[in-house]
């Protein structure tokens, strides 16, 4: 049974663990005096450290390999403001020693009433064809099982399971939110690209031990494995006009909205313009809640420096409450504490579900 997990470093700094981890990472480095020392990134459900091996590190180069286990003895310590693990003693685990869910971080909220939401959003598709296309989608068994498991990226945002789904709930919100607002806007349209536009993860990345990618993944990315699974599905659904296909294909290569972020093409219509804001809003949104998460044990409303979003971050929470804080926790009332998930809401209406503006969401 795990005992520890990379959560409860501030409780063991400077204390020796023995714990297991999956290897998310492995490189062998050289010192300055040509020695070589192993650096390692290990993971578990919560989170990931950086580790080192600096002693006798010959003798187990070869022992293990990236997304293998570890039973692992060290030392918790910090380094330049951040967790690390000093390795003393490694070994290679065993299959039947292991249990998974130890090592995948997952969505906290309930898969089959994400499944659920999604499915009652497609069913007030007033478009037909549409329709069709995203419950063929969503009736096939082996994309169903994927969809409802794959991460929505590798380290970036929604990286864990059940995150592709999360993000695109979050997402489907959001777009019904800014229909509202924007009429001339295609509904239907839109929320089908938003079903779209990263289905083609279930097979570009891998999550059986770690998130990384599969080798079709690696060469060719999911906006084209996306293309190929649209144009296999389409095959099904005589009939469905070609300039819905042109319209669908367009929101898929150009949803990252800018040609540095690996788009082919920028948005070029409403419903694409609004798909790449949105999108890229629900994974910033979510990528400050985990980094404010991963960092909350730094005490004070700044985070360290976040690498995706480019600069250090403030818990606007924190900011606030200032000296009331510690009164706050003291009475039970901490505010600066995620909220527990909130309920799916009811099915949504012929407008979709409504969106509580006000509560913290995992795009």
């Amino acid at each position: 049974m795990k005992e520890f997990f990379i959560s409860d470093c501030s409780q063991q700094e400077n204390k020796i663990i023995t714990s297991s981890f999956v290897v998310a990472s492995k490189q062998v480095k050289a010192k300055k005096n040509g020695e070589p020392y192993l650096a390692l990134v290990l993971a578990d459900r919560t989170g990931q450290i950086e580790a080192k091996m600096w002693d006798n590190v010959e003798e187990f180069i070869a022992v293990f390999e990236q997304d293998d286990f570890l039973k692992i003895k060290g030392l918790i310590n910090k380094y330049k403001n951040r967790f690390q693990l000093t390795i003393h003693k490694l070994r290679r685990m065993e299959e039947a020693d292991i249990d998974f869910t130890d090592y995948l971080p997952k969505t906290s909220k309930d898969i089959g009433e994400l499944w659920r939401t999604l499915t009652e959003f497609v069913a007030t598709f007033q478009n037909p064809h549409l329709k069709s296309l995203v419950e063929l989608f969503m009736a096939d068994p082996e994309i169903a099982e994927r969809y409802r498991n794959a991460p929505a990226a590798k380290t970036l945002h929604h990286a864990y399971i059940g995150g592709l789904l999360d993000h695109v709930v979050s997402l489907f919100r959001s777009c019904d939110l800014m229909c509202r607002n924007y009429p001339q806007i295609n509904r239907d349209l839109l929320l089908t690209g938003a079903f779209l536009h990263d289905v083609g993860k279930i097979q570009e990345l891998t999550y059986n031990r770690a998130f990384s990618y599969t080798t079709r993944g690696q060469l060719l990315g999911h906006m084209i494995i996306e293309l190929e699974m649209l144009q296999a599905k389409l095959a099904k659904l005589p009939g469905f006009p070609a300039e819905l296909k042109t319209l669908l294909e367009h929101l898929i290569i150009s949803h990252h909205g800018q040609y540095e972020f690996g788009s082919p093409k920028l948005p070029m219509f409403p419903e694409a313009l609004m798909l790449h804001y949105l999108d890229d809003l629900d994974s910033k949104m979510e990528a400050m809640r985990a980094h404010f998460e991963r960092e909350a044990d730094l005490g004070g409303p700044w985070t360290g420096y976040n690498a995706s979003l480019g600069r250090p971050l403030l818990d606007s929470r924190k900011f606030i409450q200032g000296e009331k804080a510690p009164a706050a926790r003291a009475a039970g009332e901490d505010s600066t504490a995620r909220p527990a998930t909130p309920a799916t809401p009811e099915a949504p209406t012929s407008e979709g579900p409504a969106l509580d503006l006000f509560s913290e969401q995992k795009a």
